[in-house]
């Protein structure tokens, strides 16, 4: 497997009947598939709480701790690689993929910072990802991505998942955003200084976040959806496997679904 795979869009011929000029038509067929590939297109590092190695550290272990064991790894939202290479002395072979450029470049480079030899890299989307494995593997992870995803895209990446899983193979899902927490975090409620005229001043700074977002076309923030734990067991069920979920040590607002083969 090469180290970074490109996927490039199919081009169009010049003898149909399109009235579009040429660069009309070449813009419309490179913009991103979706609003979050737009977003990170540039972007070189993910959303840790911290970006010391002492805490990277740390976060990896905890993450370790629920993957437990296995041989195989695909971490698919794998940005900069600032966990994966923590996840690398663990695993005899492993798989990072982004649909970020910027961040795969970055990932290339600590890589080769780490001296990690067993990890390969793929450009890739949840839709374009599948068509590239050909193995199967023991953990298929995806940190602080689901929330960039419908229920729809969770659902077929689930199913798509399962036929690229060892028979004791593990789904996990890590950092998703609780929809019942979320809220009182940004409302500062979780802070050591919390009080109403704080949550207040949050509230008025996200009100004119989200009106200068929409005008701009963007996501307003980096977080992306909420969703409730209790729906992603109900597409875990769907596709025969049992989730229990668990709450993140670092991020007071998130949890983790853990997914096995019933």
């Amino acid at each position: 497997m090469n180290n970074i795979s490109k996927y490039k869009l199919r081009n169009i011929g010049e003898g149909g009947m399109e009235v579009e000029s040429r660069n009309k038509i070449e813009k419309k067929h490179k913009k991103p598939k979706n609003i979050w590939e737009d977003f990170f297109k540039d972007k070189t590092h993910g959303g840790h709480r911290y970006s010391t190695e002492e805490f990277l550290s740390m976060e990896a272990r905890e993450k370790l701790f629920h993957l437990n064991g296995g041989k195989t790894l695909l971490d698919f939202g794998c940005g900069s690689a600032e966990l994966l290479t923590y996840y690398a002395p663990e695993y005899e072979q492993l798989v990072g993929v982004d649909f970020s450029p910027s961040m795969l470049e970055e990932a290339s480079k600590r890589l080769k910072e780490k001296k990690c030899n067993n990890i390969d890299l793929i450009l890739a989307n949840h839709e374009t990802l599948w068509k590239n494995l050909d193995s199967k593997f023991d953990r298929i992870t995806a940190a602080g991505v689901i929330q960039y995803l419908t229920f729809q895209e969770i659902d077929d990446f689930i199913a798509k998942s399962s036929g690229h899983l060892s028979t004791e193979g593990k789904i996990v899902f890590f950092d998703i955003l609780d929809p019942r927490l979320y809220p009182l975090w940004k409302l500062g409620v979780f802070a050591p200084n919390a009080g109403i005229l704080k949550a207040l001043y949050r509230v008025g700074c996200d009100f004119h976040t989200s009106i200068s977002a929409a005008l701009r076309n963007r996501p307003r923030n980096i977080y992306g959806f909420t969703h409730n734990p209790y729906k992603i067991q109900k597409i875990a069920n769907k596709h025969d496997f049992e989730m229990r979920y668990v709450q993140s040590m670092y991020y007071e607002y998130k949890y983790h679904a853990i997914m096995f083969r019933a």
